[in-house]
């Protein structure tokens, strides 16, 4: 998910800025430009670590500025198509729970949410299971499988798809852990409860 990633580009350095060391107003440039910014290739890049090397300034007919080619390290947030990740429910709705993940969100669909039909409850503060009367919350922690991954260049919009309905995914934490209980029906020592609603 996460990793450091080295990046060639061009940036571009305004006259106003030629008396300060060249790496510094460099820096300065790359991290306006590329911080906070999804790129489809590379993922969402979350800071610019350092430069590893700066070109000879070039100009352009027209502008004042130097243009230079630099090379440097950003450190990137990337999701992959079937890793499994864990993250807090942070807001429910009536077609499934948005999971925060690092620096991004990621829709569980609430078809994906369990092996069982769910409803909201009605002061929509929960999603729960008409069978097994399982429950997710908003602040919830959970484990998740990312199944869809969809990153438009240039801002930070992307979608991504989870499910939580293969074996050992769901809520997880000191209270209520679906993971531990469906560690304990595999291994016999349990029965899965229906609800008694």
């Amino acid at each position: 998910m996460y990793s450091v990633v080295t990046v060639r580009d061009i940036v571009r350095i305004p006259p106003s800025e030629f008396g300060e060391p060249i790496e510094q107003a460099a820096l300065a440039h790359l991290r306006k430009g590329s911080e906070n910014v999804l790129d489809r290739n590379i993922g969402l890049m979350i800071a610019v670590i350092g430069i590893d090397d700066i070109g000879q300034g070039r100009l352009i007919p027209g502008d004042g500025a130097t243009y230079h080619q630099v090379t440097y390290r950003v450190l990137v947030f990337k999701p992959i198509r079937g890793e499994v990740i864990e993250g807090n429910v942070v807001e429910l709705m009536d077609f499934g729970a948005f999971i925060r993940m690092g620096p991004l969100d990621g829709l569980c669909h609430v078809s994906q949410i369990c092996d069982d039909f769910i409803t909201q409850d009605p002061k929509g503060n929960s999603l729960m299971g008409k069978e097994t009367g399982r429950t997710l919350s908003e602040g919830d922690y959970v484990r998740a499988r990312v199944t869809s991954i969809s990153f438009e260049s240039g801002n930070r919009s992307g979608k991504l798809g989870l499910t939580m309905r293969q074996p050992f995914l769901g809520k997880i934490g000191p209270d209520v852990s679906w993971v531990e209980e469906d560690v304990k029906i595999a291994r016999g020592e349990i029965k899965r409860e229906k609800s008694k609603k």
